[in-house]
């Protein structure tokens, strides 16, 4: 199987960091986090990557060349303007049949190959892996009815809902979802596939994941990789 991973990204969230570094080479521990990406679609059995790479493409090109000092095979396919993230997967000449997309700055203990096995099981279009998040509103929630009077009021509560983790497995037929040469982002063509009768299926998860986007989850994410990395290999 072969591999898109999305990395041209302007990381905006993490600046002023992302003005001189691309978010997919931000360091955890001694390794960039798409490095460790890399080392672990190859542990199991994904070996064959194209980057999509936009913002800063040449540091990004340089630190992983062809990828044979990791094992794998790189190559690599540059937006001449902005796609979203849908949008570049559809410059990609030969995805394969059935192939991965995931961001370039996910770092989970999420088994690929247990998650690509259900997704061949289930004979679907597409898998999302899906993990519960638990959100907390800054602000109090308040409910009325129609005649506006006062029916809950909830000070700063909290929602437990199910979220995205930025990795998905797709049938090639998804790339026909995908409008050319325009700005296109995965929640648009999840929503294309929907309407179309494409069934999406959505593979609970239940261990480690964090979306590298904040600094705050940065900070995070280099507190946890000392102990986390083994467990990356698992």
């Amino acid at each position: 199987m072969k591999a898109i991973i999305l990395a041209g990204g302007k990381g905006e969230r993490l600046a002023p960091y992302t003005t001189i570094l691309p978010k997919p080479l931000m360091p955890l521990g001694d390794k960039p986090i798409l490095d460790l990406i890399v080392r672990q679609l190859k542990h199991h059995g994904i070996t064959e990557l194209t980057f999509a790479v936009g913002h800063l493409a040449e540091l990004v090109m340089s630190y992983f060349e062809d990828g044979t000092r990791l094992g794998v095979r790189i190559v690599y396919s540059r937006e001449d303007e902005p796609l979203g993230t849908a949008g570049p997967i559809k410059l990609i000449k030969d995805p394969g049949e059935r192939f991965l997309v995931m961001n370039g700055d996910v770092l989970t203990t999420l088994d690929f190959a247990g998650m690509i096995a259900a997704h061949e099981a289930s004979g679907r279009s597409c898998t999302m892996p899906v993990c519960r998040r638990s959100l907390p509103s800054d602000v109090g929630v308040v409910e009325f009815g129609k005649d506006r009077l006062l029916t809950s009021y909830v000070e700063k509560p909290t929602y437990d809902v199910w979220v995205s983790m930025g990795i998905y497995v797709m049938e090639r037929r998804v790339v026909n979802f995908i409008p050319a040469g325009k700005k296109f982002d995965l929640p648009d063509l999840m929503r294309s596939l929907m309407q179309a009768g494409e069934q999406v299926h959505c593979y609970r998860f239940e261990d480690y994941w964090l979306d590298i986007g904040r600094p705050d989850d940065y900070a995070k994410a280099v507190a946890d990789i000392q102990q986390l990395e083994p467990r990356l290999f698992q």
